[in-house]
């Protein structure tokens, strides 16, 4: 019995784990890498038409997301999950292979007009509908053998719907063990889904540390903050436009508004109407009602015994095709408008966005985390002029923020679960950027006197005795440098140019303010020109 541990080792997407036991070779996720990427990952050792299965413990395209890859290579195995999951990824994995060939299509659109080849998409639909056709769905709390030796037990563990922590017991040889994997551990307290279930025992823990380093803010007061903002737009004629995530966070929001709706806590709009802006969406909201039995937590549970559906209500009005999505700007009522992308990076949101920043009566508002570089982070951060579509569009909006309801849970919550599972000989801790990680593990061995190893990619370990076979050290991926040599004189000139501005600035530390004003609005200037 052998682990390898494969991706999120000291980062927190691309989740993959390799396991050798039971004659078998199987994977547990096969993520995507998104975001900043630090450390190089070693490739799973064998090829993919050598895995016999895979477990899956959701399906957020950080530990799905590279399945359609694993089919293309030659993989036609069984994908285990649970029912939730393998609806979801049947419409996540669908959209995330539309991403990859629009983005090839516009790369090698550019690529040809300089004279380069054309970029190849990392899979195409065609690899995802036939990843899609290998899900094998299990219900929470029914063990299943994937093959002789080994039984596999999916527990909710209250992150998105289906997800789930995996309990992996391996008999070999007249030994047995049994291994956790956290997969991604909830909040609590989050709307529709069930708090994380904990698990009795096990002899290894394979755990996240994602949040392992700090802890949530206090939980915010949504439905009246909500309320107080569509209150204050409608009253003064505008529009309440939600860039939200397609999965999970939209059905949150519905689920918020259909309670505002109820209690009737915006007054003289009552019949506002809610649009829902995302294909992707509208699927991932019949999932939610689809796995309601399973999945829902007691509060929403309740309103479905009373023959409410929590994420539905009078004036909510779902958007499918493009000519639906352009009629919404026609709507002038006052009114609220969730799209995707969470990020405003791409998606319908951005066609919204053209069409109603510049509008000073309109609020938008930020329920999920921005990243850095992202336009949604721009708009927080102040920005006055925003590029879309090639247009440069003034913000006259008012921007408001909500802090999201974390989908994670943060150090106490996963102190809590670790401490719930007796009899464990070691921890492994991943799924967390190397201060979290690092932190978390620290956490664990002051606190219950643990042993805990934080592998990095390619660290292999036996999993009978919890020994570290192979210690691998990190690899940091190389900073790549532009070929100088093949830049052109102007190029050169602008990055000389580039230099002495980046000296300019700083330099500028003790300069009137003013003049730093004057200076930082000249320099914005000109980077919405050229941009």
């Amino acid at each position: 019995m052998k682990l390898t541990f494969i991706g999120a080792t000291h980062e927190v997407t691309g989740s993959c784990t390799y396991i050798e036991a039971c004659g078998k070779k199987f994977l547990v996720d096969l993520g995507m890498e998104q975001g900043q990427d630090i450390f190089e990952n070693v490739v799973v050792p064998v090829a993919p038409g050598d895995i016999d299965f895979v477990l899956l413990t959701h399906a957020h395209i950080d530990h799905s997301g590279l399945l359609p890859l694993l089919y293309a290579g030659g993989f036609s195995g069984p994908i285990h999950s649970t029912k939730a999951t393998s609806n979801l990824c049947n419409v996540m994995l669908r959209d995330s292979a539309h991403i990859q060939e629009f983005e090839a299509e516009w790369r090698s659109r550019k690529a040809e007009r300089r004279g380069e080849p054309d970029y190849e998409p990392l899979y195409t639909m065609n690899d995802a509908l036939g990843a899609i056709g290998l899900f094998v769905p299990h219900d929470y709390e029914a063990p299943f053998s994937p093959t002789e030796g080994a039984t596999v037990t999916f527990r909710d563990a209250g992150h998105l719907l289906g997800s789930s922590s995996i309990i992996l017991t391996l008999e070999e040889d007249g030994e047995k063990r049994t291994i956790a994997f956290s997969g991604d551990i909830g909040n609590t307290a989050q709307p529709l889904i069930r708090d994380p279930q904990y698990i009795d025992s096990a002899d290894f823990v394979v755990m996240e540390s994602t949040y392992g380093d700090r802890t949530h803010d206090r939980p915010t007061d949504y439905v009246t903050a909500l309320s107080g903002i569509l209150q204050k737009t409608f009253d003064r004629g505008g529009s309440v436009i939600i860039p939200s995530f397609a999965v999970g966070r939209t059905q949150e929001m519905l689920y918020f508004i259909r309670q505002i709706k109820e209690d009737g806590l915006v007054s003289g709009h009552d019949d506002f109407p809610v649009y829902v802006d995302s294909p992707l969406a509208n699927e991932a909201t019949d999932i939610f009602i689809d796995n309601r039995e399973s999945c829902y937590d007691d509060e929403a549970l309740s309103f479905v015994r009373r023959g409410i559906n929590p994420i539905a209500f009078e004036g909510l009005i779902r958007s499918v095709t493009s000519d639906d999505s352009r009629a919404i700007n026609s709507d002038t009522r006052p009114k609220v408008i969730i799209s995707a992308s969470g990020m405003c990076e791409a998606g319908r949101i951005k066609h919204h966005l053209k069409h109603n920043l510049w509008k000073k009566e309109n609020t938008v508002l930020f329920v999920g985390y921005q990243s850095i570089n992202t336009m949604g982070r721009s708009l927080i951060e102040g920005a006055k002029k925003v590029k879309l579509f090639g247009e440069t569009v003034q913000v006259a909006a008012e921007i408001r923020q909500l802090p999201g309801i974390s989908g994670h849970a943060d150090v106490n919550g996963l102190l809590s679960w670790a401490k719930s599972i007796s009899g464990v000989k070691k921890f492994f801790i991943n799924h967390g950027d190397a201060q979290a990680v690092e932190a978390f593990a620290q956490r664990l061995r002051d606190e219950l006197g643990a042993q805990v190893y934080c592998p990095y990619s390619g660290a292999e370990v036996d999993a009978l005795t919890g020994e570290v076979l192979f210690d691998a050290q990190p690899k940091p991926i190389p900073k790549k440098e532009k070929n100088q040599a093949n830049a052109s004189a102007s190029y050169t000139e602008l990055m000389a140019a580039g230099e002495r501005l980046a000296q300019l600035l700083r330099d500028s530390n003790g300069r009137a303010n003013a003049d730093m004003k004057k200076l930082a609005q000249q320099i914005n200037a000109l980077c919405d020109k050229w941009s």
